[in-house]
């Protein structure tokens, strides 16, 4: 998440309201414990998770290599890095984590720091920047040799919802183009072992981290409140310079609204998982 692009008319398409910070507090439950089994810590090594945002998984990230371990976490916003400081506070677990405020394209690492991390992490990062090359790169020189980069990130192509209620195709069309707009790239996830190879790193391995339930389960409300809670926060984009009214964006929430209560009611969607090793 990347504050110098931001001054060149690029913001953040989910902003930071308390609203928001409670979806993504939601989204973080629904989802950290796989991610965490992606990771496959072993308990001893020194993390950079970058664009640490409210901190809920770097700190899962922390209780993981604990005591041995290390884990430095950087995000650009103010407000999720207040949260995440708290909330640890309030864990407790203040010690856990080294909170920095910076940017995913100009790491705030110390000379000393650069080349020794045995694992950089971004999640949810590179679809916000226009140039997620220059994050990988860093992200490559923060570690050490054989050290690991794990990137994990969105392909919006992949969602489905299912049966599909009325209109929700040309809302989630006008969602994606809020990220065209704002100069970013909404299918970045399928893009991510080419961006290791070409920031110079090798490709080891990549996967999805399934993200999705039906009516049946006890989460899918929760599922259903991220959905709608993801794209209200692009709405001053979908209803302002992308042309779609209020009413047709109203009409297509109210329509998942509707669909959410269906029995047969599905989400099928996966977060891209890649991982390199510097050479």
């Amino acid at each position: 998440m990347i504050h110098n692009m931001r001054r060149k008319n690029q913001q953040y398409i989910h902003g930071s309201s308390p609203k928001e910070q409670r979806r993504l507090a939601s989204l973080n439950e629904l989802l950290n414990q796989a991610c965490l089994s992606e990771l496959a810590l072993k308990g001893n090594e020194s993390v950079l998770d970058i664009g640490s945002g409210l901190g809920q998984f770097t700190r899962a990230i922390a209780r993981s290599v604990y005591p041995n371990g290390r884990v430095v976490g950087i995000e650009r916003d103010a407000k999720q890095l207040a949260e995440a400081r708290r909330s640890a506070g309030a864990a407790p677990e203040r010690d856990r984590v080294e909170w920095r405020r910076g940017d995913a394209s100009g790491l705030a690492l110390k000379k000393s720091e650069r080349g020794r991390f045995d694992l950089a992490h971004a999640r949810w990062v590179l679809e916000h920047i226009r140039e997620p090359e220059r994050v990988v790169k860093q992200m490559i020189r923060a570690v050490r040799r054989g050290g690991r980069i794990v990137l994990a990130d969105d392909d919006h192509q992949v969602f489905r919802l299912w049966p599909e209620p009325p209109d929700f195709a040309e809302l989630w069309s006008a969602y994606l183009g809020a990220f065209k707009h704002l100069g970013c790239d909404p299918f970045v996830g399928r893009r991510l072992v080419e961006l290791l190879h070409e920031a110079g790193a090798k490709p080891v391995r990549n996967t999805w981290v399934f993200f999705g339930s039906c009516a049946a389960q006890p989460g899918f409300p929760a599922f259903v409140s991220n959905l709608i809670g993801v794209i209200e926060t692009a709405r001053g984009i979908i209803t302002g310079p992308l042309g779609l009214s209020s009413g047709q964006f109203d009409g297509a929430i109210g329509a998942v609204r509707q669909w959410s209560r269906r029995p047969d009611a599905a989400i099928w969607y996966g977060l891209c998982w890649a991982e390199g090793v510097r050479p």
